[in-house]
């Protein structure tokens, strides 16, 4: 954990990474609110950026949820339920088929999870829609309006006494024959569960590339992509570090840059303690996944560190494009506000950007955006 910084990655090797697996859309689109999220032309950021163009993904809604989180803990649900029941998949899975599957079971389940907001709430609807009891582990100091979003989809909410990984811990500890883990993050012996989270997140990457393929959007020369663990970024790094991209910028908060850190000690995975307070709490991740860690390492041309200020001034700039993002799902604009001279932005350049998270502490939010104009 240092200053903000721009860290070069000399261990690019793009030919490594594997291809994306789009397995995972057939049952999303089995669940019950799911519509693509939109892609939009962010023209304030584009001159600000000084780029050609400027298109977000935008995720601020997604099957009634703030961010896209619902895609890899669905996925993942599904595929670790039908696993823990000892059940073979199905050729066409779907949300009705596993409620079958885990009602006819007879066994007493629960989902258990740990998270600073997004994930466990979409662990805590799918638990829901099971009809399972679920735990969710929160760090110190999480806002009271995303403990009440997640109690609201029935879920038992435990704040511990720490930070993040802490919560990660407290949650890998109740694993047992009733308690399913859903976790996105990775550790020693639990990496299957987060790679299935990984392949949910593929049903976004998938909408881009088909208006890509389809002519409704220019190919990315520029993608950039929030890291938090490193689950989201590997799955934007599975998709695209194989087309026409010149370059791949990831951005963390300077507060929790395990990822940067990483990078910086000659690629070697590296643990961040105790990470202090950032409103972007979704990235707020001092232990990089270890099944996510070898394909960003592999596939990010830089990464980029952000402060707070830096993720406050991008959410005002997409909200003049009519876009309203947490601190979070700024956080990737931010990154490339701040260090785009250093990366060599051109005016030729086409930008992909994930809004990863709609608003969910409204407080801040309107401390950011501040008074509305009545024009």
């Amino acid at each position: 954990m240092g200053t903000a910084r721009l860290v070069m990655n000399p261990y690019v090797n793009r030919e490594i990474v594997k291809a994306p697996v789009f397995t995972s859309a057939s049952f999303h689109k089995s669940i019950p609110g799911f519509v693509p999220t939109p892609l939009r032309e962010a023209e304030t950021a584009a001159k600000c950026l000084g780029v050609r163009s400027v298109h977000v993904k935008d995720e601020s809604t997604r099957m009634g949820m703030p961010a896209f989180k619902i895609l890899g803990a669905s996925w993942a649900t599904y595929r670790a339920l039908m696993k823990h029941l000892g059940l073979p998949e199905h050729k066409k899975p779907t949300l009705a088929k596993l409620q079958k599957a885990v009602a006819e079971s007879g066994r007493e389940l629960a989902l258990v999870a740990a998270t600073d907001g997004n994930h466990g709430r979409a662990v805590a609807r799918m638990a829901r829609m099971l009809g399972l009891p679920c735990t969710i582990f929160v760090p110190q100091g999480t806002v009271k309006s995303r403990m009440k979003a997640i109690a609201r989809n029935g879920a038992e909410v435990i704040m511990v006494d720490g930070n993040y990984d802490l919560a990660i811990a407290k949650s890998a500890a109740m694993a047992d024959d009733k308690h399913v883990v859903i976790s996105d993050t990775s550790w020693e012996g639990y990496t299957e569960c987060p790679g299935w989270v990984i392949d949910g997140y593929q049903t976004m990457m998938k909408e881009v590339i088909d208006l890509i393929d389809d002519g409704l959007m220019p190919e990315p020369t520029v993608v950039v992509a929030q890291m938090g663990v490193g689950a989201f970024s590997s799955a934007v790094a599975s998709a695209f570090a194989h087309r026409k991209v010149r370059l791949m910028v990831g951005a963390e908060p300077t507060v929790a840059d395990c990822l940067t850190t990483s990078i910086e000690h000659e690629g070697k995975l590296t643990i961040i303690e105790d990470t202090p307070y950032t409103s972007m709490a979704g990235l707020n991740c001092g232990t990089p996944s270890v099944v996510a860690w070898e394909t960003n390492k592999a596939a990010y041309d830089a990464f980029g560190t952000v402060e707070d200020a830096d993720a406050e001034e991008a959410t005002r700039i997409l909200h003049e494009d009519w876009i309203d993002a947490g601190e979070s799902g700024a956080a990737g604009l931010a990154c490339l506000l701040r260090w785009g001279k250093q990366l060599g932005l051109r005016e030729d350049d086409d930008v992909l950007v994930f809004v990863t998270e709609g608003v969910t502490d409204p407080i801040n939010f309107a401390r950011i955006i501040g008074p509305e104009s009545d024009d």
